[in-house]
């Protein structure tokens, strides 16, 4: 017999049917045992009777979390053992067939309520445990959602996802790489993409015009209470848009997703409010303003944009100029001497997207032209050599026509934890690290064996001693 799901079965009053799932609960009276079988789409009473002693038996087995399948009649309650509180309250299912897939031992924890109670490292730890709750099952569901909502708006605003690789190059971007050893060119090594900068950038003199993709990005990082060393953001890429193209566009996909997804939520202007990072800072002391008028609602929705960036800030423990975004941010002018002259006074054409005191994205315009390119790695200390080895391809990809080009990348985990009133990222990623980058589950980062480090040709010191 075909499976039917859960939250269907009340379609099929006086029918048999099949369901599967997870023993919720358990509860006996007497000569009647009522077992609750939870599958992600609901929960649905079961009613095991001594007329059938042999099934009735097998029933008492049962323990919560176990895995089965049960066949049977789905009848309508008596009017008095109604419960208005789950969908199918007003059904249950008389047995006639029972199958134990597999046993559980006692959980760590309860998944029948929030898990805000128990030790997020015992949670991360157990964290296929953790996802049974219907807070995590529906925090996954609403990703999905959002997701989904993004590439169908996208695609009608003709745009085209575009996959980019994972294995790149270490590029100065503003943090650590996460590094890759080559086993076939030793001594090489491959990094894993802090954003897929320059291949959407690449990707827009390949003139494909319109690119977006659901990415995941790397970053080594310190460790930080609310960051993950690898995250998933909405990576858009536009040629012959302005600043104000790119930010209505986003815009407009945020007013959607809100009155679509979350129609709860309360967006507290449109359009939304655009600052320049001068008065923000001297406003709000802040580049990342909470615009709400009550700081305690969450249910109220304050996006902006902070605009107009400073290019270049000074690093004083460097002695020297870096981005405050990232190097391939267009300047507010082309003039080579005024940017090389006057560093610390140039804006520039970037911007970023913020939440109720978070900034959920950010984005520019980008540098098309070679020459002023090259000029902000000067700025920031790199010598021509160095440019050329490390953004060679990219500056050679320039000289075969360039369209004007940016782009936003929108940060999803962000994004969803505000929305959906969570305390942090991980509780709206499926699998997430620890503050420190640690993965409790799977006990990582690990050991390799001596082997396949002499593979790599890879020697290990620790405290100055070699491994």
């Amino acid at each position: 017999m075909e499976r039917t799901i859960i939250k269907d079965t009340i379609k099929h009053i006086k029918e048999r049917v099949k369901i599967c799932g997870w023993v919720d609960a358990i509860r006996s009276h007497g000569k009647i045992l009522f077992v609750d079988l939870r599958d992600r789409n609901g929960l649905l009473q079961v009613v095991f009777t001594s007329k059938n002693e042999k099934l009735y038996e097998l029933a008492k087995t049962l323990k919560p979390e176990w895995v089965i399948a049960i066949q049977g009649e789905i009848k309508e309650r008596p009017k008095a053992m109604v419960n208005p509180k789950i969908e199918t309250g007003k059904i249950e299912l008389e047995p006639e067939t029972l199958d134990i897939f597999s046993e559980a031992k006692t959980l760590p924890f309860p998944v029948d309520a929030s898990g805000y109670e128990v030790s997020e490292e015992k949670r991360l730890k157990y964290r296929y445990l953790d996802l049974r709750r219907e807070r995590m099952r529906k925090n996954l569901e609403m990703r999905q959602k959002v997701i989904q909502l993004m590439r169908e708006f996208l695609q009608k605003e003709g745009f085209i996802e575009v996959e980019t690789p994972i294995l790149t190059k270490s590029t100065p971007e503003g943090a650590r790489d996460f590094l890759i050893p080559s086993r076939l060119q030793p001594g090489n090594f491959y990094a894993l993409p802090q954003s897929p900068q320059q291949y959407k950038q690449l990707l827009m003199v390949a003139g494909l015009e319109k690119y977006f993709q659901i990415c995941r990005c790397f970053r080594d990082e310190d460790p930080r209470a609310d960051r993950q060393p690898e995250f998933t953001q909405l990576d858009l890429e536009m040629s012959f848009m302005d600043e104000d193209d790119i930010l209505s566009l986003t815009e407009r996909l945020y007013i959607e997703i809100v009155r679509k997804i979350v129609p709860e939520k309360k967006i507290f202007k449109i359009p939304f409010p655009r600052i320049t990072y001068k008065t923000a800072m001297k406003k709000y002391n802040s580049d990342k303003p909470d615009l709400r008028r009550n700081k305690s609602d969450p249910e109220e929705l304050a996006f902006a944009f902070i605009v107009d960036f400073p290019m270049f800030e000074w690093k004083k423990e460097e002695k020297k100029w870096d981005a405050v975004h990232h190097p391939f941010t267009r300047p507010k002018t082309d003039n080579i001497q005024e940017i090389k002259k006057n560093p610390d006074k140039i804006l520039a054409h970037q911007y970023d997207f913020v939440l109720n005191g978070y900034e959920i994205g950010s984005g520019s315009l980008r540098s098309y032209k070679p020459e002023v390119l090259e000029t902000v790695f000067e700025v920031m200390g790199h010598k021509k050599t160095e440019i050329k080895k490390k953004f060679g391809h990219l500056l050679e990809a320039f000289e075969y026509g360039v369209p004007p080009h940016g782009g936003i990348a929108p940060g999803i985990d962000r994004f969803l934890a505000i929305a959906l009133k969570e305390p942090n990222i991980r509780e709206v990623i499926a699998f997430p690290k620890t503050g420190d980058s640690r993965d409790l589950m799977m006990e990582l980062p690990s050991e390799v064996t001596k082997e396949q480090l002499e593979e790599l040709h890879i020697k290990i010191a620790i405290k100055g001693k070699k491994k």
